[in-house]
């Protein structure tokens, strides 16, 4: 029988167990590393700048389409692309404003020409406005 008021005394039978190190293969944690890549986000800012460059004529198209593909990449990921969004609206904007532009001088362009087709060819002088006829 052994003495309850005894010091225990340690077993050496066993080995000492220690927290085992991380394997090799295993991923470190992440501390404020780089974040993952957001899936169509260079394409969003791409189609971004491409829609604000409106004096080349595609360009404002094809933002948008590059913005609107990665918009749709970005959603399948789960995450938000607000470069794509905004190329969304300002490549959508400048094409209506477009429109409404080539419409106007289209009319404009019109009534020169069925003006001029009216008077004939010269220079004629019609309330105030010179038109010069060809």
């Amino acid at each position: 029988m052994s003495d309850p008021n005894a010091p225990q005394q340690p077993s050496y039978d066993a080995a000492p167990q220690y927290p085992s190190a991380p394997q090799y293969g295993a991923p470190a944690p992440a501390y404020g590393g780089a974040p993952a890549p957001v899936p169509g986000k260079t394409l969003g800012i791409v189609g971004l700048i491409l829609s604000c460059i409106f004096f080349v004529p595609l360009s404002v198209l094809v933002g948008l389409i590059l913005s609107i593909v990665a918009l749709v990449q970005s959603r399948k990921a789960g995450v938000k692309n607000g470069p794509a969004v905004a190329g969304i609206i300002i490549s959508a904007v400048l094409i209506v404003i477009g429109i409404i532009v080539g419409v106007i001088i289209g009319v404009s362009v019109a009534s020169i020409v069925g003006t001029c087709a009216e008077l004939g060819p010269g220079v004629h002088e019609v309330g105030g406005v010179t038109f010069t006829c060809g």
